[in-house]
């Protein structure tokens, strides 16, 4: 608890310390001159390291997955606001724990691109539009440590000595250099008494974390060429409330290439006549009477009537996607409150809809290692400037039910059993919903259908330990609810991970 103490205070250095008014442009000029960011229009770095997989951690108050980077580019334009982000990662000697992929199986291929006002990821040859992208590629730009001098310097720049945030620094100040860039986002960068970047930081929002911090940290300096630049960059993304560290990559820099020529980047046809995402929509199918399976826009829900009141299993995404099955339920249940949201697991992707139920009036049920995060860090005020949400906007506590190893939910008619998934190497704290009567049970990432006439895919772990824990349980199984994909027949999921026993 002491070390997490410790972390919490050396962010919030930046914000909290003794405050002297310096000449901001003086100081940027001295930097820029020192780093060679006057006449740097292009550069291009490469390295090894690591990057990991942000909300999808094995408990609450663990730190990211990690996979190794074997290989890494990043080339900056600029002028023409322009970046590519190529990296070849494999799941090395990091713990294979957690979701987000994990295990990454084989090496996996990242390729991310900015141009302007267009976002892309490239898949061998194909071109996928990422509209949502844009506005943090283009802030990346902004954050590199040549990118944060020549944005700060276009800017109303404001600068005080605070102390530094870097570990080990016994007690240093530095100069702390604030503007706000893409007229939203207050970057903080720290210039050390040598005229080098060494810290930079904002905050994005996130639906589970609001406001959440983003930083690099910019140490060892060396000589290329023209330039000075930073030969380990270490990057944070989370919340240091239960963990101080959510690393989410760190790369030792091995070369620096100044003005590099770099081709103009041409926008793919298919992305720059990309649609604006569509607003988040909410279709329902029957399963059984007084059972829906509420899906689009990428993730599901299962909503349950009961006598008087209404359950939905699982609040994944965000606000919208929230609002969206609350709005389906009331239509499929009308008259009658959602008393109770189930939430499988923490992962950000399967929690990010949570605070609109809590918003809603319903009861948070979840396995009882989830608590503390979701009181401590989830509904504990904090500051959600970038996205308001329902909750910040008209606050309320919580309230929980909590599960061990086994929980029911019934009316004295219908019975919805909850049950933990153990021995799980994606999530720590995974739960199952289960309707015994109607022999429906609903999952989060233990088996995920492929799309109807696809191949079957390769059962892997989380398959097994599933399958493992129906048996145990003796679960009479005929249809399974997945909140990602489809609904599968149990005799489907049987062939791909075959009838096994312990």
């Amino acid at each position: 608890m002491v070390n997490r103490v410790l972390a919490l205070v050396a962010v919030l250095a930046v914000m909290v310390g003794p405050v002297a008014a310096q000449d901001a442009r003086a100081v940027l000029q001295a930097a820029a001159k020192n780093m060679g960011a006057d006449n740097l229009k292009t550069i291009q770095i490469s390295g090894t390291g690591m990057n990991a997989a942000v909300g999808q951690s094995f408990s609450p108050n663990s730190d990211w997955p990690r996979f190794e980077v074997t290989k890494y580019t990043r080339t900056i334009d600029y002028d023409a606001k322009s970046s590519r982000e190529q990296l070849t990662r494999r799941q090395g000697n990091y713990p294979p724990q957690g979701g987000g992929g994990t295990p990454i199986q084989g090496e996996q291929q990242q390729d991310q691109i900015v141009s302007g006002n267009y976002a892309w990821n490239m898949q061998a040859t194909t071109a996928n539009p990422a509209p949502n992208a844009v506005e943090l590629r283009q802030l990346e730009i902004l954050l590199s440590p040549h990118g944060f001098l020549k944005a700060a310097l276009m800017s109303n720049p404001t600068a005080h000595t605070r102390m530094s945030v870097l570990p080990n620094q016994g007690g240093r100040t530095v100069t702390v250099i604030s503007f706000t860039a893409l007229g939203k986002y207050k970057v903080n960068g720290a210039l050390n008494d040598r005229n080098e970047v060494e810290h930079v930081q904002t905050w994005i929002a996130n639906p589970v974390l609001g406001d959440m911090l983003y930083e690099h940290r910019y140490t060892q300096y060396k000589d290329f060429g023209s330039v000075k630049f930073p030969t380990d960059i270490h990057s944070h993304q989370g919340d240091v409330r239960l963990n101080e560290g959510h690393n989410s990559m760190q790369i030792t820099v091995t070369g620096v290439q100044p003005n590099v020529t770099v081709a103009a980047i041409t926008v793919p046809d298919n992305v720059r006549q990309a649609k604006p995402p569509a607003p988040t929509r909410a279709e329902s199918q029957k399963l059984a009477d007084g059972v829906w399976y509420v899906g689009g826009s990428g993730a599901n829900s299962l909503a349950v009537e009961f006598r008087d009141f209404a359950v939905v299993v699982e609040g994944p995404t965000n606000e919208a996607r929230s609002i969206a099955v609350i709005d389906e339920v009331h239509r499929l249940i009308p008259n009658k409150p959602i008393r109770y949201l189930v939430n499988t697991h923490h992962h950000y992707d399967h929690s990010g809809g949570l605070r609109t139920y809590v918003a809603e009036g319903a009861t948070i049920v979840t396995h009882e290692r989830n608590r503390e995060f979701y009181e401590k860090v989830f509904f504990a005020p904090s500051p959600r400037t970038l996205q308001p949400d329902r909750l910040a906007m008209y606050p309320r506590a919580p309230t929980f039910e909590t599960v061990n190893q086994r929980y029911a939910l019934t009316d004295g008619t219908r019975v919805l059993e909850l049950h933990h998934v153990p021995g799980l190497a994606h999530n720590q704290n995974m739960l199952i919903a289960y309707l015994p009567k109607e022999k429906i049970v609903v999952e989060g990432d233990l088996y995920t259908p492929p799309a109807q006439g696809a191949p079957p895919p390769t059962p892997n772990a989380s398959n097994k330990t599933f399958l493992n824990t129906v048996q145990r349980l003796k679960l009479d199984i005929s249809q399974i609810a997945s909140i990602h994909g489809r609904v599968a027949q149990w005799d489907e999921f049987l062939k791909v991970v075959g009838k096994q026993t312990n």
